[in-house]
């Protein structure tokens, strides 16, 4: 059952890669500005738990929107909960302030119909997720996904000003072991924001005597 993966649920670590590269055993991925869940749905409805178990205004409203969508499909779901504003962007403030259109933002498929999947490579995983989203619907959506060209994903995502992309092999199982990395983009506005912060901090600080 999902709520069994759930309970040992571990996340894969985002390792940090300073450049974009471009590799047809890869697929790349926007990386929206948003909080890591977990979505499990079974025969009793949809379950959400955010990554340290944040607690974030509205979940059990989009759990329930969500469970509508999943009928009777029995699932584990990780991706992104994200707050859309008028154009469909996702807006971390105002996730974190409730207020937005919350949304889950569905990267991989872990359980499917009673079968654990995590062994699966990730290009099958995809396949599978998007065989049971065949549509993006209001509250559940895939995240985008491009095979092999990640310079140019980073440049769409830095004009965009999103938090920049993720990288994952294409023949990967879920696990411990997988290795995922985030090119950040520099440029982002919470980036620019979190740094200028740091330079005021730093310039208030106290000096302290050689």
């Amino acid at each position: 059952m999902p709520t069994t993966l759930v309970a040992d649920f571990r996340p894969v670590h985002l390792r940090s890669l300073p450049e974009p590269f471009d590799d047809p055993e890869w697929l790349f991925e926007p990386a929206y500005d948003g909080v890591r869940a977990l979505l499990s749905q079974s025969a009793a409805g949809s379950d959400i738990r955010t990554d340290h178990d944040l607690p974030l205004a509205g979940l059990s409203d989009l759990a329930r929107r969500v469970s509508a969508v999943l009928g009777d499909r029995e699932a584990v779901l990780e991706g992104l909960i994200v707050a859309l504003d008028a154009r469909g962007k996702p807006v971390l403030r105002d996730l974190l302030r409730g207020r937005g259109f919350l949304a889950f933002a569905a990267m991989d498929l872990l359980v499917l119909d009673g079968r654990d999947v995590r062994p699966l490579p990730l290009a099958v995983r995809k396949a599978m997720l998007s065989e049971l989203l065949p549509a993006d619907t209001g509250p559940l959506y895939k995240v985008f996904t491009l095979e092999e060209h990640g310079r140019a994903l980073f440049a769409t995502a830095r004009k965009l000003d999103l938090a920049g992309i993720v990288a994952r092999r294409k023949d990967e199982g879920y696990g411990p072991d997988a290795v995922w990395y985030r090119i950040a983009n520099p440029e982002h506005t919470l980036a620019q924001a979190a740094e200028r912060a740091a330079r005021r901090q730093r310039a208030t600080a106290p000096h302290r005597a050689e």
